[in-house]
């Protein structure tokens, strides 16, 4: 019985933390979604070059007098929609990243794109739950309240479903023991 409560716990905890581990990321940090100068054409693949993005992950746009239109490879690199996309022009835009992949990214102004306002984005596989080696558990800080922000409700269902599974795996081993 005490077993079954530790390992039930020890669940909750694991879910909680792959919950929170999503991350929103503001392109382009203060600088936001915009067509860059004619020296700063590389200014949003040096911006992702520095970033880890994984499942769960989201990206936000900030904006004015533009937009922004996920694409197919083909049209990221020929700054040529095949398919007319609505987009606002002027405000926030959150993208989800919900694979494992290359997304791709177009101000919805072909000009603009031309002129390096585009961006390509590797997600990697889900986020590890740790990256830092574990702490005792005395000293854990008291978890955070979960926002229910677009980036961390993707993420909620599969951290849920795998906690679940993990706790009925575990009160089945047991419940033989």
């Amino acid at each position: 019985m005490g077993s079954t409560f530790f390992y039930t716990t020890l669940c909750f905890i694991a879910l909680t933390i792959v919950a929170s581990s999503a991350e929103e990321f503001k392109v382009g940090d203060a600088v936001g979604w915009r067509q860059p100068s004619q020296n700063e054409t590389d200014l949003y693949n040096h911006w992702a070059s520095n970033k880890k993005f994984h499942i769960g992950d989201s990206l936000r746009f900030e904006y004015r007098n533009d937009s922004v239109i996920k694409v197919a490879k083909w049209e990221f690199y020929h700054c040529n929609r095949t398919h007319l996309a609505s987009a606002g022009k002027d405000g926030t835009r959150t993208m989800n990243l919900n694979r494992a992949g290359t997304f791709y990214f177009v101000s919805g102004d072909p000009e603009h794109c031309k002129n390096g306002q585009r961006l390509a984005v590797e997600v990697l596989p889900l986020h590890p739950i740790s990256e830092s080696p574990p702490q005792p558990f005395s000293q854990a800080p008291a978890p955070s309240p979960l926002s229910f922000s677009a980036s961390v409700s993707s993420a909620v269902p599969l951290a849920f479903i795998s906690a679940l599974l993990i706790s009925v795996i575990v009160v089945a081993i047991a419940g033989l023991a």
